[in-house]
């Protein structure tokens, strides 16, 4: 596996579209707020009309000439427009009345209200602040000779533009360490996904020797079983003529037990080569009722002295789905549920599973009456190589494989606590078009 660079990225920015849309906003409302003017003065007053068309033309000359040059020449385009901003400002301040004008108060919020809009760079912050001073110390000095005000508002001004920079700086920290956390978020789960990919593929080819393993289990399990039928048959008969009569009753129960246990052999073989042709199966429709029987005919030997099992699924319910597949999901809840109540001790452990239709799906439940999921194992119980399991008894990927396949087939799998206590599985399936 190559080795993984962290490259956290920059401060997201507007496109070249989003910066001339909200640029041509902010010069429209540049141009409108003359209105302002003429009532201030109480008629027109072309100076202050010009100022504003020339302060808009130079914001949306300064956004199209932004995308033009490179990151050096972005840095000064940006420090020229702070200054030309608050050149602009501070003439219409002079033309509408100089010191006297209301605007006045207004020059300290410029610093502040470019480092909302440039929280990347702290420098025009600076030059915007430089010019502010300088211009407001001119018009309280020079037009007004108040040298008090003019020092106060100089003040002002210089310490709306620390706060402006220091918050701009701020914030970028904050965008750099929220960067870091997403990408280490990022990292962690293209990890998982990776581990999973790789152990789902190990399982497939585990599956497809055991399938090519069972194929040849099965040709050679049947021969001699086809001979021991024969041989029982032939036991039976043979028997049956040495022992009295009294002794047939007991011979042919022996010999029940015998067949049984040939056929739940035959069985067993067949379901495992049926499980290990799930990988090359598509989605078709299937009825729930045998998958879930399959399932816990081979569940039966885990459960069998752990739990009762109980099955209620309708002989009419189909699903959609990969039966192969969703046969081993029911299958891994089954033993979940059983190594649960094993761990736990519970007496008289029940497992159920029941199958329903709701609206356009299918509901099949596995639940039992086991100590169910703590509160902080809850949300992680399909993160993979998590378990709750003692050590050597599990992998922490049953379930999130078992979510995996589900979802492949359009399923999905999730777990609650029964509030009679106990944990639920629900597996929610798509049903046949």
């Amino acid at each position: 596996m190559g080795r993984l660079e962290m490259v956290l990225p920059r401060t997201e920015r507007p496109t070249q579209a989003q910066s001339l849309r909200i640029g041509g906003v902010l010069a429209l409302c540049i141009v409108l707020f003359y209105a302002l003017d003429v009532l201030f003065l109480r008629g027109f007053y072309l100076p202050s009309l010009l100022v504003r068309v020339g302060w808009a033309l130079e914001i949306l000359l300064y956004l199209w000439a932004r995308e033009k040059v490179g990151e050096g020449g972005e840095a000064v385009l940006t420090a020229l427009n702070s200054v030309c901003c608050g050149v602009c400002f501070l003439w219409l301040t002079y033309l509408l009345g100089g010191p006297s004008n209301p605007f006045i108060y207004l020059t300290p919020a410029l610093p502040l209200v470019l480092a909302l809009v440039q929280p990347r760079d702290a420098r025009p912050i600076i030059y915007s602040g430089l010019t502010c001073s300088l211009g407001a110390l001119y018009l309280l000095l020079f037009v007004s000779h108040d040298p008090m005000r003019a020092l106060a508002v100089a003040g002002l001004v210089a310490s709306m533009s620390f706060c402006g920079a220091y918050g701009a700086a701020q914030f970028r920290k904050t965008q750099q360490a929220l960067n870091a956390m997403r990408w280490e978020q990022a990292h962690r789960e293209a990890q998982e996904k990776l581990a999973l990919a790789e152990l789902q593929r190990a399982q497939t080819e585990k599956l497809a020797t055991l399938g090519r393993l069972a194929a040849n289990v099965m040709h050679e399990i049947n021969s001699p079983l086809s001979f021991v039928h024969a041989n029982v048959e032939f036991l039976r008969e043979t028997l049956r003529g040495r022992l009295e009569e009294k002794d047939h009753q007991e011979l042919d129960s022996v010999l029940e037990d015998t067949y049984e246990g040939l056929q739940r052999i035959e069985s067993i073989v067949s379901d495992l080569k049926g499980f290990s042709r799930m990988q090359t199966e598509e989605p078709t429709e299937c009825a729930l009722v045998d998958v879930v029987s399959d399932a816990a005919r081979l569940a039966a030997v885990r459960l069998k002295h752990v739990a009762q099992l109980s099955v209620e699924v309708p002989a009419d319910l189909r699903v959609f789905a990969t039966s192969g597949r969703l046969a081993q999901v029911v299958l891994n809840l089954l033993v979940n549920a059983g190594d649960a109540l094993e761990q736990a001790r519970v007496r008289e452990g029940r497992v159920w599973v029941k199958g329903m239709r709701v609206g356009g799906r299918v509901i099949l439940r596995v639940e039992d009456n086991g100590p169910g999921f703590l509160p902080g194992v809850l949300p992680h119980v399909f993160d993979a190589f998590f378990t709750t399991k003692e050590q050597d008894k599990g992998t922490g990927l049953g379930l999130a494989i078992s979510r995996e396949m589900t979802e492949r087939f359009g399923g999905t799998l999730r777990a609650e606590n029964r509030p009679e206590g106990g944990a639920r599985m629900i597996l929610e399936l798509p049903v046949p078009q």
